[in-house]
């Protein structure tokens, strides 16, 4: 008696061009997604939004981020790759294979823009101190 092993589970990380236009960004996501289910089957799609990079990449200093979880044949992955590689707008992409029993991904919440502080409430002028 032979024991199937599951599919394997791959993350595909995706950096887009934060200064992309939204259009172009929804287009590229979407094409990944088409391929991904054309021949695996999708088991999460976070976008976990803006954020700043550990170090710039072709003088940009962040990106759009997004994390994709799929099984998929590995011929299909190959040309993942290569779609990803010559796509405008896709900053960097990293393909990996998860071993059995690796924890799942954490729930990231997208970052938010950092607004300017509200200014300070006026505070009352101060006593002249008087000589004692």
């Amino acid at each position: 008696m032979r024991m199937t092993l599951p599919p394997p589970v791959y993350d595909l990380v995706l950096l887009l061009d934060s200064a992309a236009e939204d259009s172009a960004r929804a287009r590229i996501v979407g094409d990944v997604e088409k391929m991904i289910s054309s021949g695996g089957e999708m088991l999460r799609h976070d976008d976990w939004g803006d954020r700043a990079m550990a170090y710039p990449i072709d003088h940009k200093g962040d990106a759009h981020y997004h994390l994709f979880q799929f099984h998929r044949e590995a011929p299909l992955l190959e040309q993942l790759q290569r779609t990803l590689r010559i796509t405008d707008g896709v900053v960097r992409h990293r393909l990996i294979k998860l071993k059995p029993g690796m924890p799942e991904a954490p729930q990231m919440q997208p970052a938010r823009r950092e607004e300017a502080p509200a200014e300070p409430p006026p505070q009352a002028p101060a006593e002249p101190a008087t000589a004692a």
